[in-house]
């Protein structure tokens, strides 16, 4: 007769396939849905830095508008001075020019191309696009829909237009 021996030790050596293969396809699972949380946030990063620069666009065109008051400067044209530069404003408000907008929020060229429609100053709005290089986006960020803009006012009674469009970060 042969004795079989049946202690705990030597009967569990270990998970078996079929275990390894459910844990596995678990994993597999939950990493599936929750990947495409965090792969690709580029564009939430970009819509908040446009909605950031709306804000300062904001507080900017308030202290402009308070100066150029103090300043009687809400005539068609003028200049008030901001850091140390003279800034030009067109009824009271900032001017829609990229020198302007520079000048006021302190804005590296490489970070923030300024333009409107694709040159300077056209037609009284200035737009806003996101970097990393402004010069590669300015094509596409309209199309995009992803910018920020400022349109000058028509009169010293009424506020710029400071809007954003963040449908296509």
């Amino acid at each position: 007769m042969k004795i079989i021996n049946k202690s705990p030790l030597k009967t569990q050596q270990g998970f078996t396939l079929i275990e390894l293969v459910v844990v596995i396809v678990i994993l597999g699972i939950l990493a599936a849905t929750a990947a495409p949380k965090f792969i690709d946030l580029t564009g939430d990063a970009k819509a908040s830095t446009i909605k950031a620069v709306r804000g300062s666009v904001e507080s900017a065109t308030t202290m402009v508008h308070a100066k150029a008051l103090i300043a009687s400067e809400t005539g068609a044209t003028g200049t008030v001075s901001i850091n140390g530069e003279d800034v030009a404003v067109v009824n009271g408000w900032p001017a829609a020019t990229a020198e302007v907008w520079v000048n006021i929020l302190e804005l590296n060229a490489d970070d923030f191309l300024s333009a409107a429609d694709g040159a300077s100053g056209t037609d009284g709005r200035i737009v806003f696009y996101p970097g990393p290089t402004a010069a590669d986006n300015a094509a596409d960020a309209v199309s995009d829909a992803c910018y920020a803009s400022y349109t000058e006012s028509d009169d010293k009674n009424t506020r710029p237009a400071i809007t954003y469009v963040v449908t296509g970060c």
